[in-house]
């Protein structure tokens, strides 16, 4: 394996293999018609590097370099593989002081991230800061609910996308937690928080009605749950109609499996999270029958540490 600085200095993936990747589930093998396996990460805030052995919560977890291989070797063992970020990315560590999210956006580039969503901390380093990144980044970031007129970020951030795998149209919004009086004004300037919900669902009707999409994924910075009124993800699903997954951040929260909830219609939306740092990966397995009849046939978190590519 090579030297970790030379692959954060350099932006190189490794090429370890991982052997340990869920496959298809052989009783299904006749009725699916294509496999989707969705990887997923958020508030990785800005740990490029593993942490020390010695950490007493996440010894040797965590890590670019780490992430970069099993993302890419799960490509290997599937046709269709989308990778999503629930924001977060920047601040927590030097990397992100000394070269403003240029290192974090790179590697982001390299392991080919299909789209982001915009954190608080996305923020920090200021609006023209987060404007540079996204004009760096090949992936899209998507929100619904931040007005970004007459900011340097108007006209750089999508409402919605469409990712298309195969012949699979996947349908892709985002939202964010409010900023007053968590973000410093002088950061977000003119940025407007907007109703995440009401924002939210006139994407997922336009991806559902007008755009026919499969499967339609939320990546969200609400939070997962709280104990007052404000928004999280449990009222984000709650509150609406016709989500399939909710991609959460914010909280930090691990969970060890995804949660079921039910929506307006009394129909099941599936929320994520994987906790922060980078130290777990999430992985959701989906399989699409011919009519694109949908089901969830596997979830796990991946560990990201070495005894991981090393299996």
């Amino acid at each position: 394996m090579q030297n970790r600085r030379d692959f954060i200095k350099t932006s190189l993936v490794g090429g370890a293999v991982l052997s340990a990747v869920a496959s298809p589930v052989e009783l299904l093998a006749n009725e699916v018609k294509t496999q989707l396996t969705i990887l997923h990460t958020n508030d990785v805030h800005s740990h490029v590097e593993p942490f020390a052995d010695d950490d007493k919560k996440y010894p040797g977890m965590g890590g670019a370099e780490y992430r970069a291989t099993i993302i890419e070797n799960i490509r290997k063992k599937t046709t269709h593989t989308l990778v999503l970020d629930a924001g977060d990315i920047f601040q927590g560590t030097p990397y992100f002081n000394f070269f403003h999210g240029d290192l974090e956006i790179d590697l982001m580039n390299k392991m080919r991230y299909d789209a982001a969503t915009i954190g608080n901390h996305d923020f920090d380093g200021g609006i023209d800061t987060l404007a540079k990144q996204i004009t760096r980044s090949n992936f899209p970031f998507v929100n619904s609910n931040y007005d970004f007129t007459n900011t340097p970020v108007e006209g750089k951030v999508h409402k919605h996308v469409i990712l298309k795998k195969g012949k699979l149209k996947i349908g892709i919004t985002g939202c964010g937690v409010e900023l007053e009086g968590l973000v410093p004004d002088k950061l977000y300037t003119n940025t407007k928080y907007l109703d995440p919900i009401k924002c939210v669902q006139e994407q997922v009707d336009i991806l559902k009605f007008k755009e026919k999409c499969h499967l339609i994924i939320c990546l969200s910075h609400l939070g997962y749950k709280y104990e007052h009124t404000r928004v999280s993800d449990i009222v984000l699903a709650q509150q609406t109609t016709n989500i399939d997954l909710i991609i959460g951040g914010h909280t930090h929260t691990f969970l060890e499996a995804p949660v079921k909830e039910k929506n307006k219609d009394g129909k099941e939306v599936l929320i994520n999270q994987v906790g922060w740092a980078g130290v777990q990966i999430g992985q959701l397995d989906y399989f699409f029958e011919k009519s694109f009849r949908k089901k969830l046939s596997n979830s796990q978190t991946v560990i990201v540490d070495k005894k991981s590519i090393e299996k």
